[in-house]
């Protein structure tokens, strides 16, 4: 959705459990309006960022306008707000202090991860936040990490360790469509090749979760030859990549777009469940180049599609199972989103996540607990605190 004008997206007068609000990335006080609508006394704020925006003036006036907040954000591929897909916006999230405790973590280097440091880090948030409000009965975890850095799944293998428990979700920033640049920010100071751990507790009730419309089919591939530090496979079923794709599509390998690759994902399966590698590109020497982890060896299968709005409206209310949630928080594939458009489902898919009260941004990869994915939505559904007896 564009427009100049901030959107409050809770329709209750009072001020809800979890607040959000859009703006225009050019409107010429767009700090100024988010912070009007999400009010004060917040906890916790998180800026998803139209790539179009001045990135590093927007995290700097978010600093000074949610004082005392922790205030993350990330460059997106697209923005998920008040009706649903957004585009030039910035989508804003806030938690207030009434119901909601937060705890930052920077990883600054993601060549340097220190699985020790990190897991040990993490304990020492949890305790601190267990200690701070000891009678709140739930914790989760949100991760934002740089969406180009090919570095996602050693992070989440390592978070894991940590979170125990504790569930977790996130998002790789984006860069709409371009792949050349993105960031992510803890306060004012964007980050290249940087992730943001947040854990988050909280007197509400939260179900995090993962969908995708996808299903394994019986044709299969495997990748005889690859560079997994770089996500490229060179050959598949000991052809080169981009040829034996098309040919098991029936197409023509000079006409692999990004929508063949939303149409025509492939999965790999992991502890008895499927889980979508999505292909990024293919590169001029016909190589593919995946959104996550590939190796040598790994049995690839093609994936067929549900209807993505039936499959989405019928998930979505699963997981309310009847509640009405403050907010549907979430990090959504950018795939889905060109499946969307190039299927004509855009404005049912929106009216669907505008429903259900989804907000968040478009990713270049999605994070579920120890797992980084792709072609998938991640999020957390937030409810409000269960009366006691």
């Amino acid at each position: 959705m564009e427009g100049s004008e901030a959107l409050s997206l809770a329709p209750c007068p009072d001020m809800p459990r979890v607040r959000s609000a859009q703006v225009a990335h050019d409107h010429p006080e767009a700090l100024t309006r988010l912070s009007e609508h999400l009010g004060p006394d917040l906890a916790f704020v998180a800026l998803f960022v139209s790539p179009d925006a001045d990135f590093p003036a927007v995290m700097a006036e978010a600093v000074r306008r949610f004082p005392g907040a922790v205030t993350v954000g990330c460059t997106t591929a697209g923005e998920l707000g008040g009706q649903g897909y957004a585009e030039g916006a910035i989508v804003a999230v806030g938690l207030p202090r009434s119901n909601f405790i937060a705890a930052p973590i920077l990883i600054p280097d993601l060549d340097a991860i220190n699985s020790e440091h990190l897991v040990a880090d993490m304990i020492r948030a949890r305790t601190a936040l267990m200690a701070q409000e000891p009678r709140w009965p739930t914790e989760f975890a949100f991760l934002l990490v740089d969406g180009l850095s090919v570095r996602e799944d050693e992070l989440v293998s390592a978070l894991a360790a940590g979170a125990g428990a504790v569930p977790l979700f996130g998002g790789s920033a984006g860069d709409g469509s371009h792949f050349r640049e993105t960031f992510v920010a803890l306060g004012a100071e964007p980050r290249r090749h940087a992730a943001v751990l947040c854990m988050i507790r909280t007197d509400c009730e939260v179900q995090v979760f993962s969908l995708d419309h996808l299903q394994p089919s019986q044709t299969r591939m495997v990748v005889t030859e690859a560079d997994p530090a770089r996500r490229i496979v060179r050959q598949i079923n000991a052809e080169p990549a981009a040829r034996e794709y098309a040919r098991v599509l029936g197409k023509d390998p000079d006409q692999l777009t990004p929508m063949t690759f939303a149409a025509h994902p492939v999965v790999v399966r992991f502890g008895g469940t499927h889980h979508v590698r999505a292909i990024q590109q293919v590169l001029d020497n016909g190589d593919l180049v995946f959104f996550s982890a590939i190796d040598e060896g790994l049995v690839l299968t093609l994936a067929e599609a549900e209807d993505m709005a039936k499959h989405l409206d019928r998930e979505l209310s699963r997981i309310r199972q009847g509640r009405e949630p403050e907010a549907i928080w979430a990090c959504d594939c950018i795939l889905r989103r060109v499946e969307a458009q190039e299927t004509q489902q855009t404005r049912a898919l929106s009216s669907i996540l505008a429903k259900h009260r989804v907000v968040g941004f478009s990713t270049y990869g999605e994070q579920i607990n120890g797992m980084h994915v792709n072609q998938t939505m991640t999020g957390v559904a937030i409810f409000p605190p269960r009366e006691p007896a």
